[in-house]
């Protein structure tokens, strides 16, 4: 049932996906973070479901007349340069036939999220996006915060199967990056019972994200919490509703979880942590030796003979920054900074400019909450390897998308009438926008 259920969803927004491309992107999404097809256990599993989704929205790319560029933004020319620099490096690398599955995986990532910034231009669209976004990692993270509470967090949560996120640390991270943008869907919400609904949701995913027993989440998760503080209007309750809500979690988890977040402390004598710090010194090394870098996987017992401290202890990077190094050397690392600083300069734009514009407040919300699911993607992924992970690409593609709209001033052409369940997290239009859009 659960197989039928998969598929036929995925063919209805595949044919969906042939009139209206912007549904494939949707789809798209829902597949490539979520995987659904892997939590099913006949044929949808290894069912072709994302490369049905790819064709149909990429026929309807060329056949629709509602597309743009989709060089939009500082931060996407500064995301192709990457690309073309990611695939530079693998050519010149020291294994471009091992390494062509993986530079595949990435660049149909990276095609379909440029497929997306040429097709979504509205609000409905940016925020039905948002909300595939939310919704694919919510769900799991809400299931992962319902199985620890019942198994009093002695179970580590796992992430989708077969994904970038299938280890604990990695799925944990996610998590709570997706925690700012249920905040910026709660803002957004008009029934007390759907902002109550998305409270409670938040809580439970941190509290999966907490169930994975990731060191690196954790850290990720008080960052996250601070800017969130910092950012609050009203930072008296804030405050007292985060350090509660601390409190209260940690003091939920069993002891083994408190002995390996006490390892942070020790790390020296913690084997995991000194693994990780080779991990790093082998990365530098091959940077300083090979500016080119050498390819998606530097791995390799040759190369950590010739640059790693211990090479008996060989393992990947455990850090974003290390990752991107060891691959592409420093000028990949440095392409892969701008992304995000360029990133976050778009959303500081998107604040100033829509900071006293009722009609353009969710922008402003958006934006905040970008930034801080940023930060908590910049502090947790310097101990995880998800340099090419979808969802903070999506964060980046959010913002710009945004940031287009609010420079367009879109909201005075757009339809005054929006789909009805879009009012769920939508004001009524104010008189300026009925008499904008009837011009």
């Amino acid at each position: 049932m659960r197989d039928i259920l998969v598929v036929g969803l995925v063919v209805w927004g595949s044919l969906a996906a042939l009139k209206r491309p912007w549904i494939g992107i949707l789809l798209w999404t829902w597949l490539s973070i979520m995987n659904p097809h892997r939590y099913t256990f006949g044929f949808a599993y290894s069912f072709p479901v994302a490369a049905l989704a790819a064709a149909c929205t990429l026929i309807g790319l060329v056949a629709t007349r509602d597309k743009q560029s989709p060089m939009v933004g500082p931060p996407v020319t500064w995301f192709v340069v990457f690309c073309c620099w990611m695939t530079l490096t693998w050519l010149l690398g020291v294994d471009v036939e091992g390494d062509y599955e993986q530079w595949k995986k990435v660049m149909k990532i990276n095609l379909m999220l440029l497929v997306g910034l040429a097709l979504i231009r509205s609000k409905v669209q940016i925020m039905t996006l948002m909300c595939v976004v939310v919704a694919s990692l919510a769900i799991l993270g809400i299931k992962g915060g319902i199985f620890t509470l019942l198994h009093a967090g002695s179970y580590r949560v796992w992430g989708p199967p077969g994904s970038f996120i299938e280890d604990n640390n990695e799925f944990a991270l996610s998590l709570v990056m997706t925690i700012p943008l249920m905040r910026f869907l709660q803002l957004q919400a008009q029934s007390a019972l759907l902002k109550r609904t998305l409270v409670l949701g938040m809580g439970l995913v941190a509290i999966s994200a907490l169930g994975s027993h990731s060191r690196g989440a954790l850290l990720a998760l008080i960052s996250m919490a601070l800017f969130l503080w910092l950012g609050s209007k009203n930072k008296g309750s804030m405050g007292v509703l985060l350090v509660v809500a601390g409190a209260l979690m940690i003091g939920f988890m069993p002891d083994e979880w408190s002995q390996r977040m006490d390892t942070m402390k020790t790390y020296e004598q913690d084997g995991s942590a000194l693994g990780r710090i080779n991990a790093w010194w082998h990365a530098w090394n091959i940077a300083m030796n090979r500016p080119l870098g050498v390819g998606f996987n530097p791995i390799r017992m040759d190369l950590a003979l010739a640059y790693a401290p211990d090479p008996s202890d060989l393992r990947a990077a455990h850090s974003i920054y290390f990752q991107v190094l060891g691959n592409h050397g420093f000028i990949g690392l440095f392409i892969f900074l701008g992304i995000w600083i360029s990133t976050w300069r778009s959303g500081t734009w998107i604040m100033k400019q829509t900071r006293n514009i009722s009609e353009q407040k969710w922008a402003f919300d958006l934006a905040v909450m970008c930034q801080v699911s940023l930060v908590a993607y910049a502090v947790g992924g310097a101990f995880l390897s998800l340099a090419y992970f979808d969802l903070p690409y999506e964060v980046m593609a959010l913002v710009v998308l945004t940031r287009l709209w609010v420079q367009r001033q879109t909201w005075l052409t757009e339809p005054a009438a929006y789909p009805r369940w879009l009012g769920a997290f939508n004001p009524p239009l104010p008189r300026q926008a009925l008499k904008g859009a009837l011009k």
